[in-house]
């Protein structure tokens, strides 16, 4: 009992660890329209900012930067890609080991994993600001304040709040105008998808993150909401991550199957699996595979896995 309890924590901190990384909580699926409105507010409210400025992080804490941030540390690959596409990537100081966007990334010092950041090193790196996630690096976080650092916590969980946390790192490293443009370029991107699919029915499908076992995506994440904006019904009625049974699966029998390529899900064998072939995703030829750092990480690069669902859910539209 005690070595299947280890296992099943080993288990949900390996997909954790694929869900934030790529090969890396309750809103409802996002309307363009919605994402617009949210964005423009924080626009207007970020364009004037100064500092010492005040942004609320997504664990809800208030955080303060006296002044504009030189040293920056990423404790997370997606963070990475927002500096960077932010302009700002000749002040990171240091990134994790999973940190492989933008290339100019291998050139910067390495801080430990995701998992298990090196406190020492990201000392040793002074920065004026880490950007740091939630969950698995809560005690991360009250690590490095207890320290003296300024942490910033950036955990999205809808297209929406991608957005939203753009606009709160432009405004941590007085980079508002850069990440307004940054939000406009992927709402223009994202309504380009919506306009595709808006007279398309949703097409019942199912999402795999990792396969054994056999867990995927519900409403409250991530994922849930780009299949809802991509044009998808989901199969899985329950919320968050979910653990699925073959048998629930065979009943769903969704449409399409898509799976992300990574370290705990191959879809390659999926015809080969016990029970799969009887599936109509299977039989019809429509198992997609998604590329795992667009679909997982809640970055600028975010709209090329909308995107890419969209396409699979979508063929004849795009």
């Amino acid at each position: 009992m005690q070595f299947r309890k280890l296992t099943a924590i080993a288990f949900m901190i390996a997909l954790a660890l694929v869900l934030l990384v790529g090969c890396s909580s309750a809103d409802e699926g996002t309307s363009d329209e919605s994402i617009s409105e949210a964005a423009e507010s924080e626009a207007a409210s970020a364009a004037e900012a100064v500092f010492p400025v005040t942004v609320t992080d997504d664990a809800g804490r208030e955080v303060t930067i006296e002044s504009e941030p030189r040293r920056i540390v990423s404790l997370a690959p997606a963070n990475t890609e927002i500096v960077a596409a932010l302009g700002l990537i000749d002040r990171l100081v240091g990134v994790t080991t999973y940190d492989d966007y933008p290339p100019e990334v291998a050139d910067i010092e390495k801080i430990g994993d995701f998992i298990t950041p090196n406190l020492e090193a990201i000392a040793a790196a002074q920065p004026d600001l880490v950007l740091a996630t939630t969950g698995v690096q809560a005690d991360v976080v009250q690590q490095l304040e207890a320290l003296g650092a300024v942490v910033i916590a950036i955990d999205p969980q809808t297209l929406e709040s991608v957005s939203n946390a753009i606009m709160i790192v432009g405004q941590a490293t007085g980079a508002v105008d850069e990440a307004s443009e940054t939000v406009e370029g992927m709402h223009v991107a994202i309504e380009a998808v919506v306009a595709a699919v808006s007279t398309e029915e949703p097409v019942p499908c199912f999402l795999e993150i990792a396969q054994d076992p056999l867990f995927t995506v519900g409403d409250g994440t991530l994922l849930g909401d780009l299949i809802t904006v991509a044009g998808g019904q989901n199969v899985v009625t329950q919320s968050g991550y979910v653990g699925y049974s073959l048998e629930q699966l065979i009943t769903d029998d969704p449409d399409v199957y898509m799976a992300t390529l990574g370290s705990m899900s191959d879809p390659a064998d999926l015809a080969a699996r016990p029970g799969f072939d009887g599936l109509s995703a299977v039989t019809e030829s429509r198992v997609y595979v998604l590329d795992d750092n667009l679909v997982s990480r809640p970055g600028p690069r975010i709209v090329e896995g909308l995107r890419q669902i969209a396409e699979a859910l979508h063929p004849d539209v795009f």
